[in-house]
């Protein structure tokens, strides 16, 4: 699959994700593949396949064929957005954008998936499937690999094991764990990533980890933009992710201090 036919997939799956919670908001009758399929104007085969994804992925559920609701993941990524440190985020991500021009991005790991957390506000257009929610592969994205910073060899070929490289990710992107693991170890080399044309035809991502107060990853800071864009102030544009990082990481640990407090309060 080509990265358009996968963000054509994304977009249609955060549609039936949207309307499965919306449904369930309002106390509206859930709906099956055929009405979500009549509901969204969709081939039936493809909601089908879709759903079922969507229920791998934790971000719906459903019981003995019936019909769809909210799943696990889609209340966990809820949980998060609200989360301090994520919303501070929204100001680390517009200041990077003033500073550099690029569409920067906040983004957390589920398995061999990424899963989008926050964009800046230049990173979306009318019609755009980039919106919290998305979803991307670990291996071929800027965001992906600085989440894979700590994974040694042995646990990237565990991780990518069952992986189809065929088709997806444009020009850069691996089509092996060994593939992987050479990306990382030259970027760990610099002290960050570089994902050149790894997604996208064109796209350069730039990209850090951000650690948790016990140094372990929380989430991935990356900026996207062309390979001049990105080539040119390197180093400066992953001075300033870093330090954006170590920010929203003592937002985390000050997030979880308040939260510990209120426990032992309560």
């Amino acid at each position: 699959m080509d990265s358009s036919a996968e963000a054509s997939s994304m977009a249609q799956g955060l549609r039936i994700v949207r309307l499965v919670a919306d449904r369930e908001k309002w106390g509206r009758r859930l709906l099956g593949v055929s009405q979500l399929a009549s509901e969204l104007d969709m081939e039936q085969s493809r909601v089908s396949r879709l759903t079922q994804e969507l229920c791998e992925l934790g971000l719906l559920e459903r019981v003995e064929r019936g019909p769809f609701r909210t799943g696990p993941r889609f209340f966990s990524l809820a949980a998060a957005l609200n989360a301090g440190w994520v919303r501070e985020s929204r100001t680390e991500l517009e200041a990077l954008v003033a500073s550099f021009g690029l569409r920067s991005r906040v983004s957390v790991r589920d398995g061999f998936r990424v899963i989008l957390l926050r964009a800046s506000s230049n990173d979306a257009v009318p019609g755009s499937f980039v919106k919290p929610g998305m979803v991307t592969p670990v291996w071929c994205t800027g965001s992906g690999r600085a989440l894979l910073w700590d994974d040694r060899q042995p646990d990237v070929q565990a991780l990518l094991k069952d992986v189809n490289f065929i088709g997806v990710g444009g020009p850069g992107a691996a089509h092996s764990p060994e593939e992987v693991i050479q990306l990382m170890e030259r970027d760990r080399a610099r002290g960050f990533i570089v994902a050149e044309e790894e997604f996208e035809h064109g796209v350069y991502e730039l990209a850090v980890p951000v650690r948790s107060a016990d140094g372990s990853i929380l989430a991935s800071l990356s900026v996207l933009g062309s390979g001049a864009g990105i080539n040119s102030g390197a180093n400066d544009i992953a001075n300033a992710l870093m330090a954006a990082a170590e920010r929203l990481g003592s937002w985390e640990a000050h997030t979880r201090g308040d939260t510990a407090r209120k426990g032992l309060a309560g």
